[in-house]
């Protein structure tokens, strides 16, 4: 199957009517990050030099991208159980043109969006794709290509120092870090869901720990399902908008939750206008596997 085709076609479905995928944009972000990419490792047999470089990386990181451009200065926390925290409007509109673009980059290549299954065989309602490691719906972790002999992308470091600095201004008891090794994106037309699950794939050492799941919503609004059941009737709903971070981890390691419904025409016109979006919702789910 031709992956590019299938992002292809799924943004035509979503309202797209002129597609180019040259030119694009990835704000300057990107270009104040990558000065880090060539930073000599110290030696890690020196615990007094290996340290320092991990924090003065992780500042300088810091400062440049999620102050400076993709975090608003003014956003609301929502405390919604034990180690669970909602952020609303957290991203500016400029930090979602940002991932859209660097999604986007990636999407059209080998490892870029396709049409998972699930165990049965049945096509999940919505497109996915993954950043940094392979996640499969089958597989799991199993396995580091796709069928198609293609290995995902990085995971940029905007993502990890996003996923970073949510945990830290999220700032709950008992939620310990987490540096992100994965990213799986999922993109959404309006007539698509995601049923009840728990993201309970990655290492028991780290399940055990609570480590926490960062999930980043641009796009169209999603009403979204969370509870320590599997019986909808008992659940509680939220609506996430476009630029909301949810965080999820410590005693709410382990939640149900799933994606009911996508809300047309819910999100912002302006990030339609400036991207391939176009209608659709874009999700990020970070974590450490």
């Amino acid at each position: 199957m031709n992956y590019s085709s299938s992002f292809y076609r799924l943004l035509k479905t979503v309202g797209s009517s002129s597609l180019s995928f040259g030119n694009v944009f990835h704000g300057p972000s990107i270009g104040m990050l990558k000065q880090y990419h060539n930073i000599p490792c110290p030696n890690i047999e020196d615990e007094s030099e290996a340290e320092p470089f991990s924090l003065i990386m992780t500042d300088k990181v810091r400062r440049n991208l999620v102050f400076d451009r993709w975090r608003n200065s003014i956003f609301d926390r929502k405390e919604l159980g034990p180690g669970m925290v909602l952020f609303k409007n957290y991203l500016t509109h400029m930090g979602q043109v940002d991932i859209v673009n660097i999604c986007q980059k990636w999407a059209m290549g080998p490892g870029g969006f396709y049409h998972p299954s699930n165990r049965s065989g049945a096509k999940l309602r919505l497109h996915m794709m993954c950043f940094g490691r392979l996640w499969d719906p089958v597989t799991k972790y199993e396995k580091s290509y796709r069928s198609d002999g293609s290995a995902p992308p990085p995971l940029p470091y905007e993502f990890i120092s996003l996923a970073e600095n949510a945990i830290q201004d999220a700032q709950v008891h008992g939620l310990p870090s987490m540096l992100p090794d994965i990213c799986v994106a999922n993109l959404y037309s309006i007539y698509d869901r995601l049923g009840l699950h728990q993201d309970c794939d990655e290492h028991v050492g780290g399940l055990d720990r609570g480590l926490p799941v960062v999930s980043i919503s641009i796009g169209n609004s999603a009403e979204f399902l969370y509870g320590h059941t599997r019986d909808e009737n008992t659940l509680e709903k939220v609506l996430l908008e476009s630029g909301d971070v949810l965080i999820f981890g410590g005693k709410s390691r382990l939640i149900f939750h799933g994606v009911k419904k996508i809300l047309s025409d819910s999100g912002p016109s302006q990030l339609f206008q400036e991207t391939l979006l176009k209608g659709g919702r874009l999700n990020l789910t970070l974590k450490h596997h």
